[in-house]
């Protein structure tokens, strides 16, 4: 029986980073949250960057709710669930 290597599936660990819930190989947090010697962006600069992605994911959005959706998803976040903004909300 010949064995068929395009039916072979590749199992690839992934886990979400703590910071935005992206997919990652490896590691607590994702490229797009830690600044160039690998630590966490600050929570200021982590929630500017989100709600501008939100932003221009909804364009009619006013920037109370905007910020208002941020910070309800950042409180699913094991890196910001505990911020005190995040807590405040």
């Amino acid at each position: 029986m010949a064995y068929d290597l395009t039916e072979e599936k590749v199992m690839t660990t992934t886990s979400s980073c703590d910071s935005c819930g992206m997919p990652i190989e490896s590691g607590r947090y994702c490229g797009y949250c830690t600044d160039d010697s690998g630590a966490l962006q600050s929570f200021e600069e982590r929630f500017a960057r989100m709600a501008a992605w939100q932003a221009r994911r909804d364009p009619a959005a006013s920037r109370q709710d905007i910020e208002r959706q941020v910070l309800d998803y950042m409180a699913t976040l094991p890196a910001w669930r505990d911020h005190p903004r995040v807590q405040a909300r």
